[in-house]
């Protein structure tokens, strides 16, 4: 006898701009928010982008804050915080990938200030209520709906500057927040088809986007696939991928898009056996009957992404340390996760051997 369906689902409430051009309408997603004073955020790198992006704001732009760092540090949200004040922001436009998106969400976590997102990278974080803060070495991450952007836009053209390298990694990102909401706790009807619709698009654009960097068709592809698997991230609990990922990521300042490359296949295979439709969602999506975890391993190298954690500069003696802060922290996962298994998909991991079980 079958289950009566049951489920629930959140919708996030947010607008969203997709398409070549998107950029244009950031005024009026401006007007839409009701803002008058604007704090743009960014890396360093994206201060050019960012000015520009000030000039298209007009006087209602009062600051622009280039000072976005990987993994939000503590004293890096503390300088923006401080400077939001100082300037009597109304509001954010974070311009960048999710080193810009997360500073924009911490601002909003201590003043409430609406964020707008323009994301020039796959990651997805613009998609979701989940903000992320990195102190002493530990990175924690916590959900409040008052640091999810009000309005993303995503204008391909903004992505063309992206190095293949970063566009690559990014997407691998992106895919994994699809792949843990397939077998998330808290998964539903709704979000498997945004997962596995993401998963589809995010896997047969970036080799469109590898081959030729300025097919703004595959990029606008990529930015779909993004906008999807980021939702799902934004509306399931996460597990031993992303858990994984904030400790090797907070406590030895890896790379953020490229560890969760390099992570997504060994815990997607640590997991598959005990989440068979989610690697039968992930079949279809993929268009390929054989392991996914593997496929996605194998997608990686073809794509000239990196596949161990020792050449992002993991020291093979940090394995015990990050299994321990892993450990420290419970979470959902579709299989029990204990010292001795997660050693061991580290030490895969670290050497760039294929995923095993």
């Amino acid at each position: 006898m079958n289950t009566p369906l049951a489920f629930a689902y959140q919708g996030l409430p947010m607008r969203v701009v997709l398409g070549t051009g998107a950029l244009g309408r950031l005024a009026d997603e401006i007007d839409h928010a009701g803002l008058e004073r604007i704090m743009v955020l960014c890396s360093p790198r994206q201060l050019e982008l960012a000015t520009m992006v000030a000039g298209l704001i007009g006087p209602r732009a009062v600051d622009i804050h280039p000072h976005a760092r990987m993994h939000v540090p503590a004293e890096s949200a503390a300088e923006a915080q401080r400077r939001a004040k100082e300037v009597n922001a109304d509001g954010c436009v974070a311009v960048g990938g999710g080193s810009a998106i997360g500073l924009g969400k911490i601002v909003a976590l201590r003043y409430g200030l609406p964020v707008i997102a323009v994301p020039t990278t796959y990651a997805g974080s613009e998609m979701t209520p989940v903000w992320g803060l990195t102190e002493n070495g530990v990175k924690r991450t916590g959900r409040d709906p008052r640091v999810l952007p009000v309005s993303v836009l995503y204008d391909p053209a903004l992505t063309v500057a992206l190095p293949t390298d970063v566009s690559v990694t990014s997407g691998m990102n992106a895919i994994a927040h699809a792949v843990e909401a397939l077998y998330a706790p808290d998964a539903s009807p709704v979000i498997n088809l945004m997962a596995e619709e993401g998963v589809r698009a995010l896997a047969a654009a970036l080799p469109d986007v590898a081959a030729d960097g300025t097919d703004l068709d595959a990029r606008a592809r990529a930015q779909y696939g993004a906008w999807l698997c980021g939702a799902c991230l934004g509306a399931t609990t996460m597990s031993l991928h992303h858990k994984l990922c904030h400790a090797l990521g907070g406590t030895l300042d890896l790379p953020h898009a490229p560890t969760h490359t390099v992570v997504l296949p060994h815990a997607l295979a640590f997991n598959q056996g005990a989440a068979p439709k989610a690697v039968a969602a992930l079949n279809r999506a993929l268009g390929t009957p054989a392991d996914p975890a593997t496929y996605l391993w194998d997608l990686a190298g073809r794509l000239g992404a990196p596949r161990s954690l020792r050449e992002l500069g993991m020291p093979e003696s940090a394995i015990d340390r990050i299994v321990q802060v892993t450990l420290a922290n419970p979470y959902a996962n579709p299989r029990e996760v204990t010292a001795e298994g997660l050693g061991r998909l580290l030490r895969t991991a670290w050497a760039g051997q294929p995923p095993t079980a």
